[in-house]
């Protein structure tokens, strides 16, 4: 089976894409345990903090995008933002800021100048070129922090 075409999982699969998923969540140091091919509670509880660490809904359910999520090891789909910007994916941003201590301002999914100055002293620790543009780049390096 091609990585586009992977079925649907969920708690009570079983079988070798269990093992493939298993395999990709200990690649992300996400799953430490062993390889059974059972998606029980254990992969479950791993799926959901992949899916909440590349900003997905955690589901547990191992669905096309999660997939997608898993291959890449990383946020996919993620709205470029800046200054300006307005709506849920800025709330999801300020709440990730808050959540690495780089935001103190209310979570109201305005992109103003406070969100602007937490995404840079964000990219100015990690590294980054410290724009204020939340970007892949700078999804991918926020998906991957340790909170």
């Amino acid at each position: 089976m091609t990585k586009c075409c992977k079925p649907l999982l969920k708690a009570g699969c079983m079988g070798q894409e269990v093992i493939e998923l298993q395999k990709l969540l200990a690649h992300w140091q996400i799953y430490p345990h062993a390889l059974t091919g059972m998606f029980d509670p254990t992969v479950e509880t791993a799926v959901r903090l992949f899916q909440r660490q590349v900003f997905l809904k955690e589901t547990g359910v191992v669905d096309r995008m999660t997939w997608q999520a898993l291959y890449q090891g990383a946020p996919i789909d993620m709205p470029v933002l800046q200054r300006g910007c307005a709506g849920e994916a800025v709330k999801l941003l300020q709440n990730t800021l808050t959540r690495t201590k780089d935001y103190f301002g209310a979570i109201d999914g305005s992109f103003g100048q406070k969100t602007e100055q937490a995404v840079r002293s964000f990219q100015r620790r990690q590294g980054l070129i410290s724009d204020g543009v939340v970007s892949q780049c700078t999804w991918r390096t926020l998906g991957k922090t340790r909170y």
